[in-house]
């Protein structure tokens, strides 16, 4: 069975490194808010290319804290509204709903599956005063037309960064590219931890501060509480592990893209509709770091089924749209005829930094052979 996502081979790379991470922490005897933190947070702000970089609990938090802190700075009200793809994973929704803020979802652009620009601009009104752009896949959004849009409409920009470590365009990451930017190290993400973990890196010296305290208990100094903050915090085993990783993400990431390619220039079968086109380039592929290789196909159910019984593992990313969930049921009879469609039909391919040439091949050999029997006996 070739695995999805297989955690322990790519964390057995590095297991020594890991270990001498871990005894670090155990021997230091200093477990929260230590040495370990600090310099992961100033290593990650480094490689993002942003002054501040503050660890979190999780990516939700990361989002979720952002959001609370823009409030508590008033750059945000109650009731205000957030323009969010509606194709995207609910936690970048549930990180507006639970601030009090109304999510105002757009149908994305179909063959990119982030925002579209056109229709972001349509959704913006009086009441509009951010954008939760996400770099849904391990894809940049339209970042310098959404910038230039949010600039003319005065509105806050918020990157949903968690599956995008690294993704970049004109030589700018994610990260630094909207006012803020939440990050997930959730164990499958490009820089996963071997627990839950989050940040995020922004250049506002004010709302990092401001971030910072709202996730250790509302307070700057010890015992004295500004805001009536929560218990978020990136401890120091996470953040001693995350930087033995983070040496080895940008190897990493090309050899996601260098599957990607492969699928891309292999796969030829018209009941198969790629991310990507067969001549794209690693040059190219900067903006995009294959957190998730997603491909559409009008029969998911029947692909997925085929390529399990050759032994390939697939996962669905993701199965429901968020305005079709119990959790928004208040939302269930609306329609966004796009996200709809994507949801229904995308399918993840396994792609990973420990995925082999032959492992690759034979996945395409067997995307390959989708359908041909069911021609055959028609």
């Amino acid at each position: 069975m070739i695995p999805f996502l297989d955690l322990k081979s790519i964390n057995a790379r590095y297991r020594e490194e890991l270990i001498a991470a871990a005894s670090r922490v155990i021997d230091s005897g200093w477990y929260i808010q230590g040495a370990e933190v600090d310099a992961f947070e100033q290593e990650f702000a480094d490689y993002c290319g942003t002054q501040f970089c503050i660890g979190v609990a999780s990516g939700l938090d990361a989002l979720i804290l952002t959001l609370r802190a823009w409030k508590e700075l008033g750059r945000l009200q109650q009731g205000d509204e957030i323009i969010v793809p509606a194709n995207t994973y609910i936690a970048s929704i549930l990180a507006i709903t639970e601030n009090g803020l109304k999510p105002v979802l757009v149908d994305p652009d179909e063959t990119t599956c982030n925002l579209s620009v056109d229709k972001t601009a349509a959704a913006i009104t009086q009441n509009t005063k951010a954008i939760l752009a996400v770099h849904l896949y391990g894809q940049l959004a339209p970042m310098p037309q959404l910038m230039a849009l949010a600039k003319q409409h005065n509105l806050l920009v918020l990157e949903d960064a968690a599956q995008a470590h690294g993704a970049s365009l004109n030589g700018k990451k994610s990260g630094n590219w909207g006012h803020a930017a939440g990050f997930s190290f959730y164990p499958g993400k490009n820089l996963g931890a071997l627990g839950d973990g989050g940040a995020v890196t922004t250049n506002d010296e004010v709302l990092a501060q401001t971030i910072r305290a709202l996730g250790n208990y509302g307070s700057h100094k010890k015992y004295e509480n500004d805001y009536q903050g929560v218990n978020s915090r990136l401890d120091e085993m996470q953040a001693a592990l995350l930087r033995v990783k983070l040496h080895f993400l940008d190897r990493d990431t090309r050899h996601r893209q260098k599957i990607a390619l492969a699928y891309a220039a292999g796969i030829d079968n018209n009941r198969i509709v790629q991310p990507i086109a067969g001549s794209a380039t690693i040059e190219g592929m900067a903006n995009h770091v294959f957190h998730l290789y997603v491909v559409r196909t009008s029969d998911r159910q029947a692909l997925q089924q085929h390529l399990l019984d050759a032994g390939i593992q697939t996962l669905i990313h993701y199965p429901i749209p968020p305005h079709q969930q119990k959790a928004y049921c208040s939302w269930n009879q609306q329609k966004y005829p796009i996200s709809e469609r994507i949801h229904q039909q995308v399918l993840s391919l396994p792609i990973s930094p420990v995925q082999s040439d032959t492992q690759t091949q034979e996945i395409i050999n067997s995307c390959n052979q989708y359908g041909i029997r069911e021609k055959i006996d028609s």
